[in-house]
């Protein structure tokens, strides 16, 4: 039994129950990596009129909401993300009138569109920052993080703070002063202590939810605000911290003042309109502070993306998401794999084991109450890659550890999306970033039809989550564990089971009910199941 037999079936028998909380409690948002979508205009970098064009490629797949990356007007020495202004569309991916009509395209397909903002830094080239080089002495400065160094002429930084990147968080400027910089020196960090900064995303949030958005991914939300006085932590290798011990620069209690206000800024526009924190916090506690009622609509949950192959692992990540949200009364979400980390079937073993393995977590993560995101390239099985030639690399981590990291850059490669060689139909031309040359058989065209395809497990799960009531929406009912053997999974929720075989060899069960979906195929006889090793199974009670 394979994902091909019910679907269709069970989705015209029964229709799925809409959680009255709001859209965003149990939606399935897909995030497009704008520049390794498609591209329209042949110059190998994606842009948002391919972006428009293969929207039906997501209808088709049954997501919800469409999550874009930054497309602001950028130098592009972070992707995007060091955006030197707000409210124009940067000509390498269109023109303001390409995201107005992307908008409207998606929501005549019913899809919703969440845009990126970047509140705790611009671009150096930014307008702001630009005022405050050339004048040392004037009151543009107060908008940033400028400091006197340390030690004999101020020669050191002000403190022992280090970029994400890699390096010391501060650069110095040619009159001696140093500017902060968690990320890459062409990203100087805002003082959201400065009136004119808040002031100002508030007007921008205004700007594209005037446009239609339906909300924002708050990127590095657990960053804008920095513990007073900027102290020493005392130790390195900080970035190996983040999420996972209070940091100074990061998860301040003063961020959620922000954050509230945002709220109800969003509050005051029909939609509603949603906003999703990128944040990391040491605990599932902290990280449901962002999601209170009065706060932000969703959080990231990247323990579950940084949860190993291990079935303890991801009960405990599970449980303790799912009681962390609930003491909030907010949805949890799950992830799998985002542009900023090592794609899921890679970090599960690569190969065909890794590609079973991203199949069941795929399956046990759309059967889990709250809301799921899905990284553009997933529902293909794509795998990092990671033999790019260091002449092509781009990403900024990599360039400033001289090498010893790359991995952002594996998992940005652009889509294939249909034909035997590349670009693939990622457009008229190449690619900003070499595709591999075996994967003509990944591509949506050559996935497309066949029963057993990844593509097709997910546009088949996509449709029975819409089915099925105990399927994602946290107020369907509780979620409820039951007994099983070492390294399986069996929990039910309202008239659905799911089980999780971690194991490396099948193993025979009682069937908890009639098998609906498996994301390999599982052999039952309708009181046993041979459960595939590897693998997911979904049951209709």
């Amino acid at each position: 039994m394979t994902h091909e037999l019910t679907a269709s079936r069970l989705a015209s028998a029964s229709s799925k129950v809409t959680a009255s909380g709001g859209w965003w409690r149990d939606a399935v948002i897909y995030q497009v990596y704008v520049r390794s979508f498609a591209d329209s205009d042949g110059d190998g970098v994606g842009d948002l009129q391919g972006v428009r064009a293969r929207l039906p490629h997501l209808a088709r797949l049954g997501v919800d909401a469409v999550w874009l990356t930054p497309f602001y007007v950028s130098p592009q020495a972070d992707g995007g993300y060091d955006v030197a202004d707000y409210r124009a569309v940067d000509p390498l991916f269109g023109d303001l009138s390409d995201a107005d009509e992307l908008v409207r395209a998606a929501h005549a397909l019913g899809l919703r569109v969440i845009v990126d903002v970047v509140p705790n830094h611009t671009s150096e080239r930014h307008a702001w920052f630009r005022e405050a080089l050339a004048h040392p002495a004037g009151e543009a400065r107060a908008r940033y993080h400028f400091r006197p160094g340390r030690g004999p002429g101020g020669e050191r930084p002000p403190n022992d703070w280090e970029s994400v990147f890699g390096g010391p968080a501060w650069t110095r400027t040619p009159d001696g002063a140093w500017y902060l910089h968690l990320f890459a020196p062409e990203q100087p960090d805002l003082n959201w202590e400065h009136p004119e900064v808040a002031e100002e995303f508030a007007s921008v949030l205004r700007f594209w939810l005037d446009l239609g958005v339906d909300g924002f991914r708050i990127d590095v939300a657990h960053g804008m605000v920095k513990a007073p006085g900027l102290p020493d932590i005392g130790r390195g290798a900080q970035a190996t911290l983040i999420g996972t011990e209070p940091l100074p620069f990061f998860d301040q209690d003063g961020v959620h003042a922000i954050h509230r206000s945002w709220r109800r800024l969003l509050d005051s526009y029909e939609g509603p309109r949603i906003g999703v924190a990128e944040a990391w916090a040491p605990t599932s506690e902290r990280l449901a502070l962002y999601v209170r009622p009065d706060e932000l609509h969703q959080a990231f949950n990247f323990r579950f993306l940084n949860c190993p192959w291990d079935t303890r692992a991801m009960r405990t990540v599970i449980d303790e998401s799912l009681a962390a949200t609930a003491s909030v009364g907010a949805p949890t979400t799950w992830v799998l794999s985002n542009h900023d980390v090592v794609r899921h079937v890679t970090r599960y073993g690569g190969g065909a084991q890794g590609l079973a393995r991203a199949r069941a977590a795929a399956l046990l993560m759309l059967a889990l109450p709250g809301s799921a995101y899905l990284y553009q390239g997933e529902e293909l099985g794509l795998p990092e890659v990671a033999d790019l030639p260091d002449a092509v690399r781009q990403d900024p981590a990599f360039l400033r550890s001289a090498g010893q990291d790359g991995l952002r850059d594996g998992c940005r490669i652009p889509l294939p999306w249909s034909g035997e060689r590349p670009p693939y139909g990622f457009g008229p031309a190449g690619s900003w970033l070499p595709q591999p040359a075996d994967w003509a058989p990944l591509s949506v065209a050559a996935q497309t039809g066949d029963p057993h395809s990844t593509l097709e497990l997910y546009r088949a799960a996509l449709e029975l989550r819409r089915a099925l009531p105990g399927l994602g929406s946290p107020d369907a009912g509780p979620l409820t564990w039951l007994p099983a053997p070492e390294g399986v999974l069996l929990f039910t929720r309202p008239g659905f089971a799911c089980t999780l075989n971690s194991r490396s060899e099948p193993l025979e069960l009682a069937s908890p009910g009639r098998p609906v979906l498996s994301s390999a195929p599982a052999e039952t006889d309708g009181r046993t199941v041979l459960l595939p090793a590897d693998a997911c199974t979904w049951w209709a009670l």
